[in-house]
This record gives C-alpha cells, structure tokens and sequence, in this order.
C-alpha cells in the first residue's frame, strides 16, 4: 500500500507521497512513488503511483523509453511534446492500459491485483496547471475548484484535514503543509504507509519545480510539523470536551 496526494491552488500544486511497498509486516520495501521531468520555461510534468508495482513500474518504463527515442530523433510523441497536458493524461492513460493488457490475465490467474493508480500533475507554457487521476483502465479525471485535490493508496486517514482547509485560495505554503499533516496522519494510522516521502511544488506559470525533495525519518521540519499537529488535536479534544490540561473526566450518569 502506499499514500500519494496532489492538491491544486491557484498559486500552484503540491505534490506528496510514501515511498513503502510491502508484501506482508515481514517484507517491507522502499520504492520510489513519485517521478517528475521538466522543460524549464516550457512545462514541468509529475507522476505518482499507487497499486500493482509492476505495472506502474512499466508505464514508467514506456514513458522515459518514448522521451528516450524521441531525443534520439524518432518522431514520437511524449510527454514533454504533447500539446496540451490533457494531452499528457492521455498518453499516462494509454500506457496504463497496455500495461493492464498486458499482465491483467495472468495476474488474476495467480490471484494477485492487477490495478493501478496514478496522479498526474503539471503546467506547459500556453496553458494552465491541471491535476488528473488516472484509473486502471486508462480513462481519468481531472481536479476542478470543488474538488482540488486527489489522493490515490491509502487515503482515509489522511483526508479529513484537507476536506477541511484546502480551498483553490489556498496559499501553495499552506497546502503544502496541509499536505504533510494530511501524511503524518496517514502514518500513524497505517503500518503499510511510511517514510521516507518525497515532495514536489510546482508554483504556477513557473514550469518548473520549485522544490524536489526528499524527506528521511529525522526530517525535523516534518518532525515538527508531526509534533505542533498532535498538541494542537490535544489542545482541541480537551476544549471540546471541557477538560483542563491534562485532566481527566468521565461524566456521572444518574441512577
């Protein structure tokens, strides 16, 4: 399982995931969810996975094989050459379902899951920034104002705070915070979730990303976001409920 999230604002997008895949308590495993290409002052495109490993390993694959053959002067066509990022959807969706096409059988044969999730995110010069959900049989949506963000994996725990604060307003240092409070939630929550998370911010008209990074277990920016998160959830349960700091009460039921 895994935890992927991707929030558009007007001031840009916020990309956020895990990098955990595990195959039982006894065999976790860190693989990269996130992959990201830029054309600076072109178009800066992002990808997260969720699901089956080896069919989004192999969409990967077929995306940098096609950028690959196309700067080796083939006529074909990618996702830093595609007109529109709708465009760039397409293209992510038609690789999910050769993938699926592909291995869907005899996955099912061996009784193992075969489907994929993916967010895709980015802006290209001429056009807008736009988020998309890719499902396992290729077709997608897209985030509007009423619904600015995606979450693909393991999105339950996490989804409260966002449904909460995030609005297209949305100042970009915000959500990215909101991001990261949406994943330390998911982490306590979920042993299959974990760290370390990679993150990507994508302000708008930039084209490319003004950050990249990757966030180990003693990141202590992540750490204290985790921490002020967890005393203010106190802070609040002991309002809402009438307790004083520290206390504890059980209200006395009549006879």
């Amino acid at each position: 399982m895994t935890y992927c999230v991707g929030l558009k604002v007007q001031s840009g997008l916020v990309m956020l995931s895990d990098t955990r895949t595990n195959a039982g308590v006894d065999h976790i495993l860190c693989f990269p969810k996130m992959f990201t290409w830029q054309v600076p002052g072109d178009r800066a495109v992002c990808v997260m996975c969720a699901g089956n490993l080896s069919i989004t390993q192999g969409i990967i694959a077929a995306v940098k094989d096609a950028i690959r053959r196309a700067e080796a002067g083939e006529d074909v066509e990618t996702i830093l050459n595609a007109a529109t990022l709708y465009r760039v959807a397409e293209l992510f969706g038609g690789h999910m379902r050769d993938k699926q096409r592909a291995h869907r059988e005899a996955l099912e044969e061996i009784n193992a899951a075969a489907d994929a999730t993916l967010l895709v995110a980015g802006q290209r010069r001429g056009g807008s920034h736009r988020l998309f959900m890719i499902y396992s049989a290729g077709n997608f949506i897209e985030a509007i104002d009423d619904t600015p963000f995606f979450q693909i994996g393991e999105h339950k725990y996490g989804k409260p705070i966002l449904a909460r604060v995030i609005t297209p307003e949305t100042p970009l240092a915000v959500a990215v915070k909101a991001a990261l409070v949406s994943m330390d939630s998911t982490i306590r929550s979920n042993i299959s979730v974990g760290m370390p998370l990679d993150l990507a911010t994508l302000p708008v008209n930039e084209f490319q990303f003004a950050l990249r990074r990757r966030l180990a277990s003693d990141d202590e920016e992540f750490r204290r976001i985790s921490r002020s998160w967890s005393e203010a959830l106190r802070f609040a349960f002991n309002r809402v409920s009438g307790l004083s700091e520290g206390s504890v009460s059980v209200d006395k039921q009549g006879d």
